[in-house]
């Protein structure tokens, strides 16, 4: 077996003239093990270095930039022909000084979802994925509010640009279910967005949802990936957020982080433990319960790409 090399990679983040998100990449040069394809800055951990530290070093070294605000991510494995590399990612949201390349051939700022230089190093094809996922992700409760309530509320998140929606409505009847399920999912694709349906395949299925989001007791009596194009996973602790990744989830949640009104004289996990159970971890990992958009960088500078949220996704 290779002796696993110890990497630190930058997805370097910044806002459009249009205020969409865009990342840097960057072209290996000619004389590097895989001439012409597409990664993001970075490279070795030195010994005596942490990630953190490498990812100042080489940023400073490769781009001549300032890093002033990292934050952990996700934790990536590949094996090459030539290495086994540990991949940490950090998202640098803010830097310091003019982007002065000094190793690729070029660097190209791309949209998440619409890439468009080729090849890219197979192990960042995963990262690029998550890298398409919104900072914020409603789950709905018709079986709560109602149904005409909740198609209502669905209405205007979406025209406000909401992107990805999770319909959790085990409550309802079935057919009262599958009518709603259809309802939603017809009105998320028709405004771009990505719907997922909790725990009932058949359902997800039959509606035509983009795909299937896992209760923690669904998922761990799994041993394979539900075949949907997308799958999420509810996990409250750490050895649900393992067998996520084992089975190769795209993402999940975590929670509760602060009390919720569902579960009334439950402490939530708080932050620095939420940070904890998710470091390391080779997938993008939402937080949730009792949260609202306000927490939004709390829930960044924790690692997690965004928050979930029943109630707060539906408030005007």
């Amino acid at each position: 077996m290779k002796k696993i090399t110890e990497v630190a990679a930058a997805v370097i983040l910044r806002k459009d003239t249009r205020g969409q998100r865009e990342f840097l990449l960057g072209q290996r040069a000619a004389d590097t093990f895989y001439p012409g394809y597409w990664e993001f800055p970075g490279g070795k951990v030195e010994p005596g270095e942490t990630p953190r530290e490498a990812l100042v070093r080489e940023l400073r070294e490769e781009l001549e930039i300032g890093v002033q605000a990292a934050t952990p991510w996700i934790v990536r494995e590949h094996v090459y022909e030539h290495a086994h590399v540990r991949l940490h990612f950090f998202r640098v949201t803010a830097w310091r000084g003019e982007l002065r390349d000094h190793v690729h051939a070029a660097l190209a700022w791309q949209r998440p979802g619409a890439t468009c230089v080729a090849p890219m190093l197979p192990a960042n094809a995963p990262v690029l994925a998550a890298l398409g996922l919104p900072d914020f992700y409603a789950v709905t409760h018709a079986w709560r509010i109602g149904v005409a309530a909740q198609l209502a509320a669905l209405d205007v998140a979406l025209a406000r640009g909401i992107g990805l929606v999770q319909l959790r409505e085990a409550a309802l009847p079935e057919a009262q279910r599958e009518t709603f399920a259809a309802a939603a999912t017809s009105r998320c694709q028709r405004q771009g967005a990505q719907v997922l349906v909790n725990g009932d395949a058949q359902l997800a299925r039959a509606v035509g949802a983009d795909g299937l989001h896992l209760p923690a007791r669904q998922l761990m009596a799994l041993d394979r990936r539900p075949n949907f194009p997308l799958v999420a996973a509810s996990c409250h602790d750490a050895a649900e957020l393992r067998h996520a990744a084992r089975i190769g989830c795209d993402f999940a949640v975590l929670g509760a982080v602060r009390p919720t009104a569902s579960h009334p004289g439950q402490d939530g996990i708080g932050w620095e433990d939420f940070a904890k159970q998710i470091g390391g971890l080779p997938l993008p990992v939402y937080a949730i319960g009792g949260l609202a958009r306000s927490d939004m960088e709390t829930a960044r500078a924790a690692g997690a790409p965004g928050i979930a949220a029943i109630r707060a996704a539906w408030e005007e």
